[in-house]
């Protein structure tokens, strides 16, 4: 009997392979045959999965984000009695762990990035429409926090989120450049600045509300 082929983790093996080869070879200089060889595959059978690079490319970012932001989803609307904060700073936690686990793919999926940028190709449309769901959620949050659970002060939603997102972007940029990003500071930096935003903080909020 034949064996039955799982293939998602055979996608997945070939975006692994392919984000190191681009790594190494750089993503100009890259191609599908390379990618095929080094996957264990031919290339007919690449092509069952992906027609060029680039839809490699948003497969990667896709995949990072996809199974995230349903956990997050699903977090955000439980049961739980955590207050509002709380369970952004949890979200944001999460996203910092995985970025913590997942270093080596975080690096080569920057620097692959930033190849194409060199290219002058226009990589932040992909990246923006990635973090739009958590976005949303963000900012559904936040107003449920501001109006129905009174947990969280009046603030501009739009900035709060969009402050977030760079944060959490920008401790993704260190991992990936930075060998020295601390974990743990920028960890406390993300619940100090959330803790402003709480209708109670904590006694020993780092940040000044006046």
């Amino acid at each position: 009997m034949p064996k039955k082929i799982d293939h998602e983790e055979r996608k997945k093996k070939i975006l692994q392979t392919a984000l190191k080869v681009f790594a190494r070879e750089g993503y100009k200089d890259s191609n599908l045959s390379l990618i095929a060889e080094e996957s264990g595959i031919s290339r007919p059978t690449l092509y069952q999965y992906f027609k060029d690079k680039e839809q490699i490319y948003y497969y990667a970012v896709k995949l990072v984000t996809s199974h995230m932001f349903a956990k997050y989803a699903d977090y955000a609307w439980s049961n739980s009695q955590r207050d509002t904060i709380s369970k952004i700073v949890a979200i944001c936690d999460d996203i910092i762990d995985v970025a913590s686990h997942s270093v080596e793919a975080l690096t080569n999926l920057v620097d692959v990035m930033l190849q194409i940028k060199k290219e002058g190709r226009d990589f932040s449309s992909i990246i923006m429409r990635r973090t739009a769901k958590l976005n949303i959620l963000f900012k559904r949050l936040l107003r449920r926090g501001i109006h129905d659970a009174h947990d969280v002060i009046p603030c501009d939603i739009d900035k709060l989120t969009s402050h977030l997102i760079t944060l959490l972007q920008a401790f993704c940029f260190q991992l990936a450049f930075l060998e020295t990003a601390d974990t743990e500071e920028f960890r406390e930096l993300v619940a100090n600045y959330l803790e402003f935003f709480k209708t109670h903080p904590l006694s020993t909020s780092v940040v000044p509300r006046s």
